[in-house]
């Protein structure tokens, strides 16, 4: 089982990096994101974040994970090496190379190395999804909320494992292109994977296109004021029809989601500029910036400032302690 010829994931040097930064420490040091990420305690309040986690029989990073309540954000997740275990009792089921898991936000946490394993080497990715990737987030086969899409046998483990070190090497850059181009090779693995699990499927589901439309109308405009009426006139619907059809297929209102779009956006301003919070609330729709920041907080459970200055030590690598908000 823990043969795959496919991959070899000791040739990473990412990889042979956090092996030789593991052998030297005993506690996760809170000054380097990369290695603190694979221990319990970490803050994912981040809009992505990825890594590998190679666990050896034995080794500093040989136990389980338990989030009762999970996070608040995604979690995807590539076997590369070894087995893994999720669950225990009667909701256990065991992950191979090739297997992908699909945790959502809130659904609980609980996975290890296999007994029987030496190993498990997994890559994943913590991720906030964009509201028109819900579609290509329900997989077939989930048990207590946790999807599994198996490795179907035929080198797209290979594809996938390329697109997550890609996905990791773009998202520890700060310029905005980067900071894109890992969202795009997250999509790429999501749309990937949905196609492979809908062709299990009966009958595939697909997204209604003016609710897609009304989605990227709203996106190429997050610094207007744009009503729902104004949305669903764009789209030929009428606003109570759109409301319907948008909750429906995205699970959620339209201008709840909206809000979330504006926060992703504005997280990611404040990640890789100065703008000033100011400045910033008008460029994503908010002409009052307390109003603004009331709407951050409930999103990303915390202020725009908070989060401005967590991100800016997460970027250099000093410790993360809590900055009280102002």
């Amino acid at each position: 089982m823990d043969d795959h010829p496919t991959i070899d994931p000791k040739q990473d040097p990412q990889v042979r990096r956090i092996i030789r930064k593991l052998a030297f420490i005993s506690e996760p040091p809170k000054n380097d994101t990369q290695v603190a990420s694979l221990f319990p305690g970490f803050n994912f309040d981040v809009r992505l974040v990825a890594g590998i986690t190679p666990i050896e029989r034995g080794g500093l990073l040989d136990f389980f994970i338990d989030r009762p309540e999970g996070l608040n954000g995604w979690i995807i997740n590539l076997t590369v090496d070894g087995v893994g275990q999720v669950f225990d009792g009667e909701n256990e089921f065991t992950v191979s190379p090739g297997d992908l898991l699909l945790i959502p936000a809130g659904v609980r946490h609980y996975y290890g190395r296999h007994p029987d394993s030496p190993k498990w080497w997994h890559r994943w990715i913590y991720f906030q999804p964009r509201a028109f990737w819900k579609p290509w987030l329900s997989w077939e086969r989930e048990t207590g909320g946790v999807f599994l899409l198996p490795d179907g046998g035929e080198g797209s483990s290979s594809e996938f494992f390329r697109l997550f070190v890609e996905v990791e090497k773009w998202s520890v850059l700060d310029d905005p292109l980067s900071i894109d181009l890992a969202f795009n090779r997250l999509e790429h693995i999501l749309l990937s994977a949905a196609r492979i699990d809908q062709a299990t499927k009966a009958v595939p589901i697909n997204m209604d296109e003016r609710v897609l439309a009304a989605c990227n109308l709203i996106t190429e405009n997050l610094h207007k004021p744009l009503t729902v009426a104004q949305i669903a006139d764009h789209v030929c619907l009428s606003p109570s029809r759109l409301s319907h059809l948008f909750r429906s297929y995205v699970g959620t209102g339209l201008l709840q989601w909206r809000d979330a779009q504006r926060v992703q956006y504005a997280m990611q301003m404040l990640r890789i500029t100065n703008e000033p919070i100011k400045s910033l609330s008008v460029m994503v729709g908010y002409e009052d910036p307390l109003y603004f920041s009331r709407v951050f907080r409930r999103h990303a459970g915390m202020s725009p400032r908070t989060f401005r200055e967590r991100s800016m030590r997460v970027t250099s690598n000093e410790p993360d302690e809590m900055t009280a908000d102002n």
